[in-house]
């Protein structure tokens, strides 16, 4: 059952794919440390005279609309085209689209792209996929079974596969649908942790075919590196060097056994 997490964290140390992250200004450290603790190599541009060079030479896209302004669209655009046209995966975090019309028209318009992934927490998939006002800024207000219906009507709309991150993550491609009890509290008082997951799966999306797969198993890996980096950690600040540490430390053998996916 759990085969391809411990195929995705050994194939991502052996061949370090590229991961180019269109991100937010936030989240750029946290996410590219994730990546290299990973093994991947992370490249974050949102330049419009670059990024679609970038995306394209790529393993894979990231985009995330943290903190969206009119040229980071530019870079965004350009890098989707990029990746569209070299045939890469790209995965889209739609931080905080409930919050302002900027934020849902850009959004949809992103989606109108056809990403291969969606992450978001229950508030943002909601948003996403039935419109309207959700969440509370950037943070959710919503369960994960709360937007299990939109997440799977979303996917089957945009087949793209969605992921609604929570207490238990559920992850599906409007057929299929995988939950994933993995995780901490302590990412949930870590800014840009969500972002950071978001890049992760970027690199699991390069090395493995199936996005479901790729998916479940990079929400697995970095739950089970947080609870790893908790039982170390004496708060928020030293959970993040935890963090990183285990996600350094983590073999796929480990991560196979530990997954709790079902």
């Amino acid at each position: 059952m759990t085969a391809y997490v411990a195929e995705g964290v050994e194939r991502i140390r052996r061949e370090s794919p590229l991961v180019h992250n269109v991100t937010n200004l936030v989240a750029m450290t946290l996410s590219a440390n994730v990546l290299i603790a990973a093994g991947a190599s992370p490249i974050m541009s949102a330049a419009p005279e670059e990024a679609g060079d970038l995306a394209a030479m790529s393993g894979a896209l990231v985009v995330n609309i943290g903190t969206l302004t009119a040229p980071w669209i530019a870079g965004a655009r350009a890098a989707v085209e990029g990746a569209r046209g070299a045939r890469r995966p790209w995965v889209l975090d739609p931080v905080g689209v409930g919050a302002t019309a900027f934020r849902r028209e850009t959004a949809v318009a992103l989606v109108a792209l056809q990403p291969r992934i969606i992450r978001g927490n229950a508030s943002e998939i909601l948003a996403l996929a039935v419109g309207g006002v959700a969440g509370k800024g950037v943070d959710s207000t919503a369960g994960t079974m709360d937007a299990s219906d939109a997440a799977r009507a979303l996917a089957a709309r945009t087949g793209a596969v969605v992921a609604v991150t929570g207490a238990v993550d559920l992850v599906t491609d409007g057929t299929r649908t995988l939950a994933v009890a993995n995780g901490h509290e302590l990412l949930t008082r870590t800014t840009a942790s969500g972002c950071a997951l978001t890049a992760l799966i970027g690199a699991w999306a390069a090395t493995l075919q199936d996005p479901l797969a790729a998916t479940a198993g990079a929400l697995a890996a970095y739950g089970i590196a947080a609870e790893r980096a908790a039982a170390r950690a004496q708060g928020c600040g030293s959970f993040v060097a935890a963090l990183l540490d285990a996600l350094g430390e983590l073999d796929g053998a480990t991560a196979a056994t530990l997954a709790r996916i079902t």
